[in-house]
């Protein structure tokens, strides 16, 4: 082979190995973009209504901040919800949360680790701490169109009020500072419809190993409509259930989410 042959030979290979890399590291690929990218969301949604007297509202305040790779997802959210009824304390609640997943080209599977906090009012929960990880899997990878599963342990230490019943003054609330180790499942999904609308669900299932009746269940579902490039009209659902303390909630409201 010649030098100039060479030279083509290499040109050509070299710009299939180009073109096999954007294939890897897609534009359209939630997970894998082709340039780093930056993006930070905060929302602000509350309900409040006064019936027969009776006032009642609730705000709900949330924050993500994320930095996404050709290998890495770094994630930091929080929540804050904040109600009341009849001057009555219904919702105390914070949650914040540092997670990083880390993926493997091309296949579809990556690693994730996840430390989080929460203080909930409403679910009893003076303070619990959470750190583990564990692996997942896209089956779906595009920016209109996301669903993944992931599974892994998690660590917890908690301090709560459980309430135990039947005693000869009724409902007792006692101390419980506790530790266990949970299973966490969750399944993901984010599509985007017309360039307007969007759509995200998640749910989580978290069952202590050496209790099956010991778990946490959560459901978080939004729509949101954009309004301006940097605006949206959302409406939130969250659902929780805390069987250690047997407690649930849930919450719909509506406002605004300011992105980047």
């Amino acid at each position: 082979m010649t030098a100039r042959a060479q030279d083509h030979f290499d040109n050509l290979h070299g710009n299939r190995l180009i073109v096999a890399n954007a294939m890897i590291y897609s534009e359209d690929s939630s997970h894998h973009p082709v340039k780093p990218r930056l993006h930070g969301a905060l929302s602000a949604t509350g309900i409040a209504s006064n019936a027969n007297g009776i006032k009642s509202y609730t705000f709900s305040n949330n924050f993500k901040g994320s930095i996404v790779t050709r290998d890495v997802t770094i994630n930091l959210t929080g929540s804050y919800v904040y109600g009341e009824t009849a001057n009555i304390l219904s919702n105390n609640d914070f949650t914040t949360s540092l997670d990083a997943n880390v993926y493997e080209h091309p296949s579809k599977l990556y690693y994730w680790v996840l430390a989080d906090y929460t203080s909930s009012h409403s679910l009893l929960i003076n303070r619990q701490e959470q750190a583990g990880a564990g692996a997942g899997y896209n089956l779906i990878d595009k920016k209109k169109a996301t669903l993944n599963v992931s599974d892994g342990l998690l660590y917890e230490n908690g301090d709560l009020y459980d309430s135990l019943y039947g005693g000869p003054n009724g409902s007792v609330y006692q101390r419980d500072i506790y530790s266990t180790i949970r299973n966490s499942v969750r399944v993901l999904g984010h599509w985007v419809v017309w360039n307007k609308v969007s759509l995200d669900a998640t749910w989580y299932y978290q069952n202590a190993l050496s209790n099956s009746a010991d778990y946490i269940m959560k459901v978080n579902a939004a729509a949101s409509v954009k309004l301006r490039s940097w605006l949206s009209f959302t409406t939130s659902y969250a659902f929780n259930r805390f069987t250690r303390t047997r407690t649930e909630n849930s919450l719909l409201t509506f406002g605004l989410t300011l992105s980047h």
